[in-house]
């Protein structure tokens, strides 16, 4: 008997020793399992790093950059386009006409211009549209002839279809053109359609090389178009074909980017507005630059001394710019890799997709999410605003990080512990593109003397300068509709100018001002 019962002893030992390794053998393994999920979000965390000195080095290389760029064509990754728009509205609207000569070879200006300068009070009503990536829109502006600070205007938008953005020039502008017949024949009765020549605003968001306020060439794509046959073509010019297919009797008085739009209606509104910065699918900047700065083209003279340059800054890049393997890899898989480098860290068309990146690397690092899903490598699945609202959820359980996990990856039943995890990513990632966008526009200060330092070449203390109350007009969603965004931006702000320097330059929200703007320049430069 005592034999039995020493032996059952033993077997359940034994037995419970088995349970307690297996026990132990789980603990060990989990830990594992976290600790590799904790080295990714650690390396990741280090490659994103921004802090304050190494922004001042981004902010020096935009500055150095920007002026490389006015020196000569091709001197920089920064186009810094020509606009040709060399007034702005305050209220009123002023037309400039000016005529610029070119010499036979077409390579440089000639210091022969001819211009006429009237402010005058506009009234009427113009039109715009609005293309810049994943939406189109069209605007109707009523101009009282008084200045206002709520421009009365209808708008409406519309999806481009994804065939349209890779088909051809002629399929994508008979979409803009039947869209706009469609919203002008929604005006009064409808009859409307064939009163008298209307003027346009067109917003055309994409690299172009202006030949003139009304007409620019097309130098590439960006934000997922891809149209072979429009490349190297004049933009207005095929817009106002596709007019005439549709039989509609409109002009188009100016063509702009949507940052030349933005900064229109923000000056519009507040005359201290020096910059317009996009931040939303894609990300652009354009400023106000003194004419005899633009060492490119010598001799072009225009009647206010200064003239809006288009940057094109999503193109910027700089070593001191903190890059990832995610970076890296999302580059070569884009359609345009080792191109718009500084807008792949920093826009909406890419962060959430950055996001995606880092949650495969971790599946596969560890089994946290369960079995790997096929949907976690489907590229740009998870668009921005979803990132986002995982990011700000403050359910006590984030129940929006597991219902967005499920729906759009699914995964199902992620524990408490990884939706932590998967915030912690987004942070990351948010806070790294909103401090490289605050280094941006604080090098866009720094080329005009308006950082406190006196400008890239002045050589004054910040005592010596008295700062000027400076505006940055702001649109898109990423900047307006993404709080912790936009918190991140105005801080790293303040760190880089320090409080001094940082209170006199205002960041404002622009709400439609793309579309709105271009119709101010389609009313200042009509005929």
């Amino acid at each position: 008997m005592g034999r039995v019962v020493v032996g059952v002893a033993v077997t359940v030992a034994v037995a419970t020793c088995a349970v307690a390794a297996v026990v132990v053998g789980r603990r060990v393994k989990s830990r594992r399992k976290w600790k590799k999920v904790a080295n990714v979000v650690r390396e990741l965390e280090e490659g994103c790093d921004t802090r304050v000195g190494r922004l001042r080095q981004v902010v020096d290389a935009m500055a150095v950059e920007m002026h490389a760029g006015l020196a000569s064509e091709g001197g920089s990754k920064l186009k810094m386009l020509l606009t040709f728009v060399d007034n702005l509205p305050n209220g009123t609207v002023i037309v400039s006409i000016s005529v610029l000569g070119v010499p036979h070879d077409r390579t440089r200006c000639l210091s022969i211009l001819f211009f006429w300068n009237e402010e005058w009070t506009e009234k009427g009503t113009y039109y715009a549209l609005h293309l810049g990536g994943t939406n189109f829109r069209v605007l109707r502006v009523q101009l009282t002839g008084q200045p206002t600070s709520d421009l009365e205007h209808e708008v409406e938008r519309q999806p481009i279809p994804q065939n349209v953005m890779t088909s051809t020039s002629e399929d994508l502008f008979d979409f803009i053109a039947s869209s706009l017949k469609d919203f002008i024949a929604k005006e009064g009765d409808g009859s409307t359609i064939s009163q008298g020549r209307r003027e346009l605003g067109f917003t055309f968001s994409f690299p172009v090389k202006q030949m003139s306020v009304s007409s620019g060439i097309l130098i590439k794509w960006t934000k997922g178009f891809s149209i072979v046959d429009m490349v190297g073509r004049d933009v207005a010019a095929c817009l106002q074909e596709a007019f005439i297919r549709n039989g509609l009797d409109v002009r188009v008085a100016a063509l702009v980017n949507d940052t030349v739009g933005t900064l229109a209606v923000g000056h519009y509104h507040d005359p201290d507005t020096v910059a317009a910065i996009i931040i939303g699918t894609g990300t652009n900047a354009c400023y106000l630059e003194r004419v005899d700065a633009i060492i490119k083209c010598q001799g072009l003279l225009m009647s206010s001394g200064r003239m809006v340059v288009n940057m094109e800054w999503g193109n910027f890049w700089s070593s001191h710019l903190p890059r990832t393997s995610y970076d890296i890899d999302l580059d070569a898989a884009s359609p345009n890799p080792n191109d718009q480098g500084f807008e792949k860290m920093i826009s909406g068309m890419y962060l959430g997709d950055l996001v995606r990146r880092v949650i495969l690397r971790m599946t596969l690092e560890s089994d946290m999410f369960g079995p790997i899903s096929p949907k976690l490598s489907m590229p740009f699945i998870l668009r921005t605003p979803l990132m986002a609202a995982m990011h700000e959820d403050n359910t006590p359980d984030l129940r929006e990080v597991a219902r967005i996990l499920n729906d759009i990856f699914e995964i199902p039943d992620v524990p408490l512990k990884a939706r932590k995890i998967v915030v912690k990513v987004c942070d990351v990632v948010t806070r790294r593109a909103a401090r490289l966008a605050a280094a941006g526009i604080v090098g866009i200060l720094k080329k005009i003397g308006r950082d406190g330092s006196g400008g890239i070449t002045g050589g004054r203390s910040r005592s010596d300068m008295k700062m000027k109350r400076t505006v940055v007009a702001i649109e898109g969603g990423l900047y307006s509709k993404y709080t912790l965004f936009r918190e991140y931006l105005r801080d790293a702000l303040n760190e880089i100018l320090g409080e001094d320097i940082a209170k006199h330059v205002i960041l404002k929200v622009t709400e439609d001002g793309s579309g709105i703007g271009a119709t101010l320049l389609a009313a200042s430069y009509s005929s």
